[in-house]
C-alpha cells in the first residue's frame, strides 16, 4: 500500500510537469517499507552517563616503605631496588598528605586533556612505587630446534635463533636477565616497568613467533594463533 501511495503521488506530479528525482537508498526504503521509519521513530533514546572524574585517578598512591620526594611536577621515588624520577604534565597537580604516606593526583584544570591524563598519571606514579619496592618481570620462551639463550657475562645475553651468527644484546641499566638450565626460558627483571617491557619486546623482535609451526620467541603467557598449512594434492 505504501508503494502504491508513493507511485500515485509521483504520477500526479508528472502530470503537472514536475520531475521525479532519482530514487536513493533512503527513498527506496521509504517506498518499500513505511513501517520501518515508524519503528525507528519509536526506538527509545539511549541514556549515556558521563564520568566527571577518573575512578583510577582519584585513588591516592600508597607510598609504603619507599621514600618519596616531590618538587613541583617532578616526583622522585627511592626504594631498595632503585630510584625513579618522572616529570608530570602541568595539567595534573601532585600533592602529598601530611604524614607523607600518600601521593594524590588531581586535575589542575577542567579540560579534555586533563581528563585524559588523570588516570594515566596516577598509574605511572603507582608503577614507580611498585617498581622500587617489588620490581617488574617479563618471561620469554624460545621454541624451535636449536633455539637457545645464554648469559654472556652479567651485562649481555646471547641468543641462538637459527641465523648464521649469534644475536648478542646488551642489558639496559637496572635490568637483569636469567636463563634457566634448559636455555629456552628467559626471565627479565628490573625496577622500571617501561625499560623492562621495552627490552623484552626487543628480544622478542629478534625472532617473532611464526604462525605455522610456532617457532620463535614469545612471552610465557602469549597465545599464538596457528594457521593450517597448504594441503597436498589428493
Amino acid at each position: 500500500l505504501a508503494r502504491g501511495r508513493v507511485s500515485e503521488f509521483w504520477a500526479q506530479r508528472l502530470r503537472r510537469g514536475g520531475r521525479r528525482p532519482r530514487a536513493s537508498g533512503g527513498m527506496r526504503a521509504l517506498c518499500n517499507n513505511n513501517v520501518r521509519l515508524t519503528a525507528r521513530a519509536a526506538r527509545p533514546v539511549r541514556l549515556v552517563t558521563t564520568c566527571k572524574e577518573s575512578r583510577i585517578g582519584k585513588r591516592p598512591v600508597q607510598v609504603g616503605k619507599s621514600e618519596v620526594k616531590l618538587e613541583g611536577q617532578v616526583l622522585t621515588v627511592k626504594g631498595p631496588l632503585g630510584t625513579l624520577t618522572r616529570e608530570f604534565p602541568p595539567e595534573i597537580a601532585l600533592s602529598m598528605s601530611d604524614d607523607k604516606a600518600e601521593v594524590k593526583f588531581t586535575k589542575a584544570e577542567d579540560s579534555k586533556k586533563a581528563k585524559q591524563l588523570h588516570g594515566l598519571c596516577r598509574t605511572l606514579g603507582q608503577n614507580m612505587v611498585t617498581g622500587v619496592l617489588e620490581g617488574w618481570e617479563k618471561k620469554l620462551s624460545l621454541i624451535g630446534v636449536g633455539y637457545r639463550a645464554a648469559m654472556k657475562g652479567s651485562k649481555q645475553i646471547e641468543l641462538q635463533l637459527g641465523y648464521i651468527h649469534p644475536v648478542v644484546l646488551d642489558l639496559p641499566e637496572g635490568v637483569k636477565a636469567e636463563v634457566d638450565k634448559s636455555q629456552t626460558a628467559i626471565t627479565i627483571t628490573g625496577y622500571d616497568k617501561e625499560v623492562v617491557g621495552n627490552f623484552a619486546a626487543v628480544v622478542r623482535s629478534k625472532r617473532p613467533p611464526e604462525v605455522y609451526k610456532g617457532k620463535g620467541i614469545r612471552y610465557a603467557d602469549e597465545y599464538v594463533r596457528m594457521k593450517e598449512g597448504k594441503a597436498g594434492k589428493k
